[in-house]
């Protein structure tokens, strides 16, 4: 038995966060009956799941995509208001979700799996992942303005960890450098300029833990090698395989 959001998360329907909307929502049925509430406990052998009609049952294979996010595509697996997806850029026989996200005009590294488990792990804080960004602001980076950011800034929904920046260019009119956080906050990065005064002109993911983006064109993606979901697992799970 285990509760209903793991086992669509497990399935690869979608993250478990996303799958608790989706049961608040009413869109998932557990023998016929609309489930509305968190707690319900299933049993792949014996209980019948569907979503919006369609019938879940667990995914034979594990796959790990990265893909090279453009700008103007939602980290969503569907949007109300019509918008493309990060999923519309995949083949649609891949059952897969996004791990985390980046907002809608971020570019840049974003992993896609059917992995509910490392993809929980991922998002998890105590693990730290480092997320490094390629950061283009509108303004002069003083030296004072790196210091604050490499600290910490206090943002509405708290202190924000101490970050590593790397300057590679700046002017009166425009600065250009590397930021890595260890936290996956909503816009994190863009709160972070706009709090020093700095808006963020364009902004892209360029490596996540280990994994880089490299050369990977916009719009495009790859399946994760055999030696980096063994070093995933190993980092996220403290074993290998199997991959």
């Amino acid at each position: 038995m285990e509760r209903l959001q793991k086992y669509l998360s497990r399935c690869g329907v979608a993250s478990r966060r996303h799958a608790e909307q989706m049961i608040l929502g009413g869109r998932v049925c557990v023998n016929g009956r609309i489930i509305h509430e968190m707690g319900v406990q299933v049993d792949e052998a014996r209980d019948s799941v569907t979503v919006d009609g369609k019938p879940v049952l667990p995914s034979p294979d594990k796959v790990y995509y990265m893909l090279n996010k453009p700008q103007a595509v939602v980290t969503t697996c569907e949007d109300p208001q019509g918008r493309k997806t990060v999923l519309d850029l995949l083949p649609k026989e891949l059952r897969i979700y996004p791990v985390g996200r980046l907002d809608y005009m971020t570019e840049g590294l974003l992993l896609l799996t059917n992995d509910g488990e490392l993809a929980n792990r991922m998002a998890h804080p105590k693990y730290k992942i480092s997320k490094r960004y390629l950061v283009f602001v509108r303004g002069f980076l003083t030296d004072k303005m790196i210091q604050t950011l490499q600290r910490g800034i206090a943002l509405e929904d708290g202190p924000t960890m101490p970050a590593k920046l790397e300057l590679l260019e700046r002017d009166a009119s425009q600065s250009t450098f590397y930021l890595t956080i260890f936290e996956g906050r909503n816009r994190q990065v863009r709160r972070m300029c706009e709090a020093i005064g700095l808006p963020v002109l364009r902004l892209r993911r360029v490596q996540v833990g280990f994994l880089q983006l490299g050369d990977l064109p916009a719009g495009k993606y790859r399946p994760l090698t055999v030696k980096e979901v063994k070093q995933l697992r190993k980092l996220l799970c403290g074993q290998e395989g199997p991959p």
